[in-house]
Order: C-alpha cells, then sequence, then structure tokens
C-alpha cells in the first residue's frame, strides 16, 4: 500500500516537472516574441539626448564695460573699508604673555612628581 502512494507521488513529480518544463519553453517564446514585436513597433524612447548628438555649445555671456566698472568699483570700496578697519587693529600692537617664575616653578615641580612616580613604579616591578 504505501509503494503504490509513493509511486503515485514520483509520478505526479514527473508530471509537475513536465509541465514546468513546457511552461519554461512557452516564457522563452513568449519572450523572443515581445521582442520581435518591439523591434517592429520601434524603440521605446529613451531619456536624455540622441546619440550622436553633440550638445550646442553655450553661448558665451559677454559683460559691459560699465557692468566690469560697477564690480571694480565696489570692490575697491570693499578692500577701502577692510583696511580702514585694519589700520585701527594695527595701531594696538599684541602684548607677548609671559609666564612668572612662580608659574614656572610650579611645573618644574610637577614634572619632577610625575618622573618620580614613573620611576618609583618602574622599580616596583
Amino acid at each position: 500500500m504505501i509503494e503504490n502512494i509513493v509511486k503515485k507521488i514520483k509520478q505526479r513529480q514527473q508530471e509537475i516537472s513536465s509541465q514546468v518544463e513546457k511552461l519554461g519553453a512557452e516564457s522563452n517564446k513568449l519572450t523572443i516574441a515581445l521582442k520581435a514585436l518591439a523591434g517592429l513597433a520601434g524603440t521605446p524612447a529613451k531619456r536624455g539626448r540622441p546619440a550622436g548628438k553633440a550638445a550646442k555649445p553655450a553661448k558665451k555671456r559677454r559683460m559691459s564695460a560699465a557692468g566690469r566698472a560697477a564690480i571694480a568699483a565696489a570692490a575697491r570700496a570693499r578692500w577701502a573699508k577692510i583696511k580702514a578697519k585694519g589700520a585701527a587693529k594695527a595701531a594696538a600692537p599684541y602684548k607677548k604673555r609671559k609666564l612668572s617664575a612662580a608659574g614656572r616653578a610650579a611645573i618644574v615641580a610637577a614634572i619632577k612628581a610625575r618622573w618620580a612616580k614613573i620611576k618609583a613604579e618602574k622599580a616596583q616591578a
């Protein structure tokens, strides 16, 4: 009885696999047909510039002499304003800071303490 069931399952499996093969072949045929139809209808519109056509060179923009003069005058005015502010700052020279003797002594003491600690740790190890 179990043998009959196994035999039927195997037969059904073969039927299904043959149907899958037939469907695959049919799918391939349909794909070929679609490609042929697409070729007859022409290629679908592509985005962008068509092949072989170069972009037109952009027209060169030209500035009038009056426009250039106006820009140059504005730039000179900006620089004059910046230089006027800079002259006021240049009048007060930068005062260099110095380290006091007590501050230097504190730094030296801290360094000596640090090295003493490191040497003590090495001695213990």
